[in-house]
């Protein structure tokens, strides 16, 4: 079993893709945000967390209709990067906009008043 998975891994390394898969399957089978934010803090360097969570709140803030200067001002972010991620928001069937979606009909969802 050991030697599948390990022939499996490498050859899924030439094709990014199924790690990436794999990993995104992982993700859904738990509802456990705890471990899921444990995990990522584990997976990723602080600083990847932190351009992670800024990505976020930039399409959370943009989807409020916050405009693009003032999130650079709010979240000390590039316009450049804000104007990639209005771009992937405005997409056709945009995952972010469907993420935000699935997001904010949850109870988690309701944006804390300040």
């Amino acid at each position: 079993m050991t030697e599948h998975l390990i022939g499996w891994i490498v050859k899924g390394m030439e094709n990014i893709e199924r790690p990436l898969n794999e990993l995104a399957s992982a993700l859904a089978l738990t509802t456990d945000e705890d471990l899921i934010e444990e995990f990522l803090h584990s997976l990723l360097t602080e600083n990847e967390v932190n351009e992670v969570a800024s990505r976020w709140a930039l399409v959370r803030l943009m989807d409020e209709g916050m405009s693009q200067r003032k999130i650079s001002r709010e979240l000390g972010l590039s316009l450049c990067k804000i104007t990639r991620g209005s771009k992937e928001l405005k997409k056709e069937n945009s995952p972010f906009a469907r993420m935000i979606d699935i997001y904010k009909d949850s109870d988690e969802g309701e944006v804390p008043a300040v």
